[in-house]
């Protein structure tokens, strides 16, 4: 059951974001871009991990939202997991799931403006319903 008063308050600006928050927001602004500029051209759901990250970014953005979205974009920064990447075919399986689900999970939030920054930010063409 949802609890009115617990939401307002953890999508107040004034509350500091618990560790794990804080801890995934470092990782994922530390770690997002570097590895994209690696893996973009070899990975199918490039455009969406790119529109997760900025939607984490947006502030308008709910807390929740943007704490799903950074540990699956955390997850798919750090370098060990269930899955290394570095296996041919399968290495970012693990990665398009995890993120996946979490865009899934939250997908009402992710904005066409979101996608079009990510399709700006990744040197992509405009999406057809996005063309003047």
């Amino acid at each position: 059951m949802s609890n009115p008063n617990l939401e307002a308050e953890l999508e107040s600006p004034k509350i500091s974001l618990p560790a794990t928050i804080a801890r995934n927001d470092k990782t994922v602004r530390e770690g997002f871009w570097r590895k994209m500029a690696r893996v973009a051209g070899k990975i199918p759901f490039a455009e969406d991990a790119a529109a997760a990250w900025f939607c984490a970014r947006d502030p308008r953005t709910p807390l929740r939202v943007k704490a799903t979205l950074l540990a699956a974009l955390a997850y798919f920064v750090l370098p060990a997991d269930v899955v290394p990447d570095f296996i041919a075919g399968f290495g970012f399986t693990d990665d398009a799931t995890v993120l996946m689900a979490a865009i899934g999970l939250v997908s009402s939030h992710l904005t066409p403006g979101h996608r079009a920054a990510a399709r700006k930010a990744l040197n992509l063409p405009p999406a057809e319903d996005q063309k003047p």
